[in-house]
């Protein structure tokens, strides 16, 4: 059987990197054969307002761009969980930054993934990290993508001027994915 179409929306502050976490998706989905698209969208300020992506992977050529019930949403702060919490399909995945996020989700239907993301990006030496440990929990519980895969991606399409940061993106991957296997319930 194959994998369909998965749909993930990852929304958070402007300047949390939730635009480049799927871009990083989708050019490790391209690098693997897949079909994809990666929508982006800007609330009114780029650094603090909300900033979310689309980001579609398909093995099987994407009718439509748009996406009302997303297989898994990531959300970065509690404004992205207002939002997302209730789209997400019965079934998928939710991963929420508890660093930003002081309430509990409502939903039962989904698997709920709940990281200090902040903190976890923190001990890895740079809060700029936070993306990626979401990224990582999000591929523990929905391996549409291998780490491997996204890892090889992001050695292939990091900026030459965050070259020095793609030991600790991938450091902050795997140790998402640890804390998305050791929540499983």
């Amino acid at each position: 059987m194959g994998l369909g179409q998965v749909e993930i929306v990852i929304s958070g502050f402007g300047g949390q990197g939730a635009l480049f976490a799927g871009q990083v998706l989708a050019h490790a989905a391209l690098d693997n054969g897949l079909h994809t698209t990666w929508i982006p969208s800007y609330g009114p300020e780029m650094r603090g307002g909300t900033a979310h992506c689309i980001v579609i992977i398909s093995d099987d050529e994407i009718g439509s761009p748009v996406v009302r019930n997303p297989k898994a949403a990531v959300v970065m702060n509690l404004p992205s969980l207002d939002k997302y919490e209730s789209l997400v399909r019965p079934g998928g995945v939710l991963v929420i930054n508890e660093s930003l996020v002081d309430r509990k989700t409502t939903r039962t239907d989904v698997q709920v993934v709940a990281v200090h993301a902040n903190e976890e990006a923190e001990a890895l030496g740079d809060k700029r990290l936070a993306n990626m440990v979401m990224t990582g929990a999000l591929l523990q519980r929905l391996p549409v993508l291998s780490l491997q895969a996204v890892g090889q991606a992001l050695d292939k399409h990091i900026p030459a001027h965050r070259r020095n940061l793609l030991q600790a993106n991938l450091k902050a991957m795997q140790r998402g994915a640890e804390l998305a296997e050791s929540s499983a319930s």
